[in-house]
């Protein structure tokens, strides 16, 4: 769970007024109320941390479907699972529609070999992604190098882009 001085910090950040995403590894409804009540607008389930994606129904009954986001991380475009998960040989694309299945009201697809790699997104796994979750939000992680970049992504059908390397560079401007 999340400790005091994380809670304080994340009540702070709140008290701002913007939505806030938190993944503090939440694997159950206590935990993801726990998070909840700091103020976080949004819960990430993130897939490493999952041995059954059952836990995602609990979860979104607890919570509302509406505040889960399932992060599909990915290494080279493989998932990244739980030694001996039911999922363990399971595509992005299958994963992402059980989780959809299970109560998650968006998916975020987060390519960990890309952060900060410069290589771009990949467009062919948000392509796939789109195609087997068409329904729900969609987020890309991982290579974006600026604004070409999310346009792009908008063109596969992304809702939105998680970008650090590309803003801190100055290659992305919020202007």
């Amino acid at each position: 769970g999340t400790s005091v001085m994380n809670a304080g910090l994340l009540r702070q950040i709140a008290a701002l007024g913007a939505p806030i995403w938190v993944d503090a590894g939440v694997t159950t409804p206590a935990a993801a109320n726990a998070v909840l009540e700091t103020g976080a607008s949004v819960v990430i389930v993130g897939l490493e941390t999952l041995a059954s994606l059952d836990a995602l129904v609990g979860i979104s009954q607890t919570i509302g479907s509406e505040r889960v986001a399932f992060s599909v991380d990915l290494r080279d475009g493989t998932p990244i699972t739980l030694p001996g998960a039911e999922h363990s040989a399971w595509s992005a694309a299958e994963i992402g529609k059980s989780a959809v299945d299970r109560g998650a009201g968006t998916i975020i697809v987060l390519d960990l070999a890309r952060v900060g790699s410069g290589l771009g997104p990949d467009l062919e796994s948000m392509t796939e992604m789109r195609r087997a979750v068409p329904q729900v939000a969609l987020f890309a992680g991982g290579g974006v190098r600026g604004a070409e970049d999310v346009e792009v992504l908008a063109h596969t059908g992304c809702d939105g882009a998680l970008v650090a390397t590309a803003l801190l560079s100055g290659s992305l401007r919020l202007t």
